[in-house]
């Protein structure tokens, strides 16, 4: 005990260091990152995402995160500071190799908080110390995961080939276990400064990979000054072997204890690992040289090397390696690693090339040369030259670079059709020539070049192409064929073949790429050729129409039948010289079930066939409401025949003893239960084609006047799905005995009635006077039976005059009432214009997508959003864009002039440097008085009006095809996403003109 009066000095006790002041501190320094690659390039494609960085310089706005989230291609960002505020940032260095880049944002436009910077310091990175992962994991504004530094000297992780990788560095190591969209977060020790750079992590495991700092600080300095950051390369990659590996090369003993004795705290030595063909080293270095040292100083990591490389740029390096036991000195000039890495693209048809990158030809081990394909886009999918190809040559012209690319490109008139070169990376070896049709008409001809000052890429339209014919007139004749295939050789100069590519998805399309067969139906004045709906499905493509397997030329479309399924086609048959086309002609009989035909068709390679088949069914076609709504067929009957090979084939025709045509053999286009595209081949009768093919062919002088007729023709019909019910049914639904034995009666094939099945239009007249269910007894006092006495009575009202509505005796539940059904009437050219505004392919809903709607549809219908637009991050294909900025829009016209009203009024709104009032100083941001924190009044709030704050944003309120409203806010993008329009063209040969919106 101690006596009372007395006792000791007491000890302050230790109080250890806490990480809470440290975190609270840097936070404020974390932003988490919203971007978009706005088009694909080199090792990224577009789209969206997310990630994390820091501020280390809050002067100038200066953002450190990783170089796949400042990305090589073009991109579009924003981000969000803790406190919620947000600011558009630009990305101003991307170092071609490491895994690190900066970005800037405008540090005047951040108004309500102080902003803070991280210290790098990459010397306190050492083995076991406590450190913490801060910022957006996993998608999350902000998450702090804890770790220990384990390792130093990790390899560099690997994402793949084709894929951004990083080399010749180290890399840390610790078990933080972060995920997606923590990529550039900093690695903290407890003092607030950053040790490291979170890069990636494994996917089975805790481990994360941090890269060090060492390069970055020294990156950092360049950036601040405004200046190139010098990047040397000797396209070889080295790697960090242990001694015991080394000595296994060819080390010797006594040079090994040398360089341990300099360097204790090293455990390995540089050894060549691989070295590009055509690089500065290639001949010189070899894999399995270990690397001793450079300019006469020993080199025992990567960062000594590189400090050295990087600023000899242009200059010669002397390397000392050992080869085997023998040492050597190997001089090599350093090349500008900038040079390899590319930094402007051509967007063309659709696709993006661009000179081949350093980081994809390490991955393939392929010479840094060539153009590389990004996106194949419409023109060179033509080709089938996808992402990761490179071309070689382009109508023979040799393409070894993009400046090649572009002259040969400025050749080629619209429309030509010319031999492509390429080859795919991971198949160089294997060189392919395709044909590729050259696209100048539905997309734009222009270079883009990254420009680091702005953070944008400015583009430059390229001259418009050469005015010279793309197609001259050609000559074919055909094979012979044996006796005993008579029919087929009378049939052969009317088959042709058909091929049809998308420049967009719009109208339900989910492919771009179509093929089948086309039949010779009308020739001379008048040229048509008729196919079926699943070879041309859409309006909206370029059609090739190729004779005799010889003779490839342009189509263009006439028709599209809104009810069956057929289109019609029109050319020009100067091109085809003598070749020996002849028109189908058609049996007045139609087939009956148990008739015997002759069935006439295409084989896939294209050979043709022929061999009698007997009818074993007519009977209704039956498909399925798609997903996107595509047109389908529906009322219709198809013939079935008794050989199950003709399912195979590409196309055909059913014909008689001389040659008529009794049908057509067509593909069918439909979803299975799954959703998943499936197709069936089935005979549509040639007395469904004959009345329309006349109709056109009888007044028309020229193809012109083909294609002009065909547009203002309207079809008439019942805006309604039928389907077949048997007796038995509609005895349980009130069928009276009278209508019963009136059926039994009346001769018919089928004791069936037609019912209503489906609504295709909720608010058309018709559905006023019909309901789903009602069973149909008689229209216009014929009994319905079959669909095809639907379509006999339908076609006779019409062309009897009387287009207007039809007189239904319907028996709905269990009464019979007679109604007055209107008409509807229905284009052959349904789509004639596509707008394209903010990555979004926007039209007039078409009636497929009307039968899956069951609300009111006013306003403009998204059929596609492309990737990395702005239109992707917010709107969902197949909604109604019905306002936009709170003003209603009805249709494309409507929402043109709303929208270009809005985009001069958002990007003036866009938020000037905020100058604080009076009553709050810069300095500690401190509130207003406490007088004056209240609500605004009223009056204050219409002063302020005209600020709006949205930073660029406009409104759009969206509504789905189930009804689902929503309001969106859209960052514009009027750079990279400019307006345009398509539209119905009958003069222009693919029907179609574009034209800025």
């Amino acid at each position: 005990m101690t006596p009372e009066g007395g006792g000791y000095a007491s000890a302050v006790p230790y109080k250890a260091k806490t990480w809470e002041p440290t975190l609270e501190k840097a936070i404020r320094a974390i932003i988490s990152i919203k971007a978009s690659h706005v088009r694909s390039f080199d090792t990224e494609t577009s789209g969206t995402y997310t990630a994390t960085g820091f501020i280390v310089d809050a002067q100038q706005g200066i953002i450190l995160t990783n170089r796949h989230v400042v990305s090589p291609a073009p991109i579009v960002a924003q981000a969000v500071l803790t406190n919620y505020e947000e600011v558009d940032l630009i990305p101003v260095y991307r170092d071609p190799v490491h895994d690190f880049g900066f970005m800037k944002f405008d540090p005047n436009k951040v108004k309500f908080m102080e902003l803070e910077e991280i210290e790098l310091r990459p010397e306190r990175a050492k083995v076991g110390l406590d450190i913490r992962v801060v910022g957006n994991d996993a998608g999350e504004k902000l998450s702090i995961l804890a770790g220990t530094l384990a390792r130093l000297d990790r390899r560099a992780p690997e994402y793949g080939i084709g894929e951004y990788n990083d080399f010749n560095t180290f890399y840390l190591q610790a078990a933080s276990g972060t995920s997606g969209g923590s990529s550039g977060s900093p690695v903290l020790d407890i003092d607030g400064h950053a040790v490291a750079l979170n890069a990636g992590g494994a996917s089975r495991a805790s481990s994360s990979y941090y890269l060090p700092l060492d390069r970055v600080k020294r990156a950092l300095s360049y950036v601040q000054l405004g200046h190139t950051v010098p990047r040397g390369t000797l396209q070889t990659e080295f790697e960090y072997l242990p001694y015991n590996e080394v000595r296994r090369l060819g080390l010797k003993a006594p040079l090994e204890e040398k360089i341990r004795a300099k360097f204790p705290d090293e455990t390995g030595l540089l050894v060549v690992h691989s070295v590009l063909p055509g690089g500065p080293a290639d001949q010189r270095l070899i894999p399995g040289d270990i690397l001793l040292g450079c300019n006469g100083n020993m080199m025992p990591h990567f960062i000594a090397l590189f400090s050295v490389i990087d600023d000899a740029v242009g200059q010669t390096v002397t390397l000392t390696i050992s080869r085997g036991k023998k040492i050597q000195d190997i001089s090599v000039t350093v090349q500008d690693l900038h040079t390899i890495t590319p930094a402007k693209f051509v967007e063309i048809g659709g696709g993006i090339v661009h000179d081949l990158s350093y980081q994809l030809a390490k991955s393939y081990s392929q010479p840094v040369a060539g153009v590389y394909v990004a996106t194949s886009g419409h023109m060179l999918a033509s080709a089938s030259a996808w992402r990761k190809s490179i071309i070689t040559s382009v109508n023979n012209i040799p393409t070894p670079n993009l400046s090649a690319f572009i002259h040969a490109m400025n050749t080629l008139p619209d429309g030509a059709r010319v031999p492509l070169c390429f080859y795919a990376l991971h198949k160089a070896y294997k060189e392919k020539v395709m044909i590729m049709h050259v696209d100048r008409h539905w997309h734009l001809f222009r270079l883009a070049t990254r420009n680091d000052v702005t953070g944008v890429w400015d583009y430059e339209d390229m001259p418009p192409p050469p005015k010279t014919l793309a197609y001259q007139p050609s000559t074919a004749s055909l094979p012979p064929l044996d006796a005993s295939m008579a029919l087929a050789a009378k049939l052969m100069p009317s088959f042709v073949a058909i091929d049809f590519y998308l420049p967009y998805l719009v109208d339900g399309m989910k492919a771009t790429q179509f093929y089948g067969t086309g039949y010779v139906v009308s020739h001379g004045q008048c040229p048509l050729i008729l196919c079926d709906r699943d070879t041309i499905p859409i309006s909206l493509g370029d059609i090739f129409i190729t004779f005799a397997n010889s003779i490839i030329i342009p189509g263009k479309l006439v028709l599209l039948h809104p009810f069956y399924n057929y289109a019609l086609v029109t050319y020009d048959p100067s091109l085809l010289g003598n070749t020996p086309v002849e028109s189908l002609q058609f049996s007045p009989v139609d087939l009956k079930q148990g008739d015997t035909a002759t069935f006439v068709g295409q084989t896939n390679d294209h050979a043709i066939t022929q061999k009698k088949v007997t009818v074993s069914s007519i009977s209704n076609i039956g498909t399925r409401e798609c997903s996107p709504p595509r047109w389908r067929a529906m009322n219709v009957e198809g013939i079935s025949v008794d050989d199950p090979s003709l399912t195979h084939l590409h196309g055909g025709l059913l014909v008689d003893a001389d040659g008529l045509v009794q049908a057509i053999w067509a593909s069918y286009s439909t979803q299975n239960e799954k959703a998943k595209d499936t197709s069936f081949m089935s005979g549509l009768p040639a007395s469904l084609i004959q009345p329309t093919l006349t109709k056109l062919t009888t007044h028309a002088a020229d193809a012109q006047d083909l294609c002009e007729a065909s547009f203002q023709m309207n079809f008439h019909g019942l805006d309604a799905e039928f389907w077949t019910m048997r007796l038995a049914a509609a005895r349980t639904l009130g069928l009276s005995d009278a209508w019963v034995q009136r059926i039994e009666s009346s001769g018919a094939h089928r004791f069936t009635l037609l019912y209503v099945l489906n609504l295709l239009d909720e608010h058309s007249p018709l559905a006023e006077q019909l309901q789903v269910g009602d069973l149909v007894l008689s229209i216009q006092d014929q009994l319905m039976t079959r669909l095809s006495d639907l379509t006999r009575v339908l076609e006779h009202e019409i062309n009897g005059g009387n287009s207007d509505h039809v007189n239904m005796c319907i028996l709905r539940k269990g009464k019979e009432l007679v109604v007055r059904v209107p008409l509807t009437n229905f284009s052959g050219y349904e789509t004639t214009r596509v707008v394209g505004w903010q990555g979004a392919l926007i039209q007039r809903a078409y009636k497929a997508v009307l039968e899956q709607v069951r609300h009111d549809t006013l306003g403009v219908y998204v059929s596609c959003t492309l990737y990395g637009s702005p239109a992707s991050n917010v709107l969902r294909p197949g909604v109604w864009i019905t306002e936009v900025q709170g003003q209603k829009v009805n249709n494309l016209d409507e929402f043109l002039h709303v929208v270009h009203n809005n985009e001069a009024d958002a990007m003036r709104r866009r938020r000037p440097s905020y100058i604080p009032p009076a009553h709050r100083p810069v300095g500690d941001r401190q509130c207003m008085p406490a007088a004056e924190d209240k609500m605004l009044t009223v009056h204050e709030s219409e002063e302020d009006e005209d600020d709006n704050n949205d930073e660029g944003y406009i409104r759009l309120k969206t509504v789905s095809r189930n009804g689902t409203v929503r309001v969106v806010a859209l960052k514009l993008d009027l750079h990279y996403w400019v307006s345009w329009q398509l539209k119905h063209d009958a003069s222009a040969m693919s029907g179609w003109m574009a034209a800025k919106a």
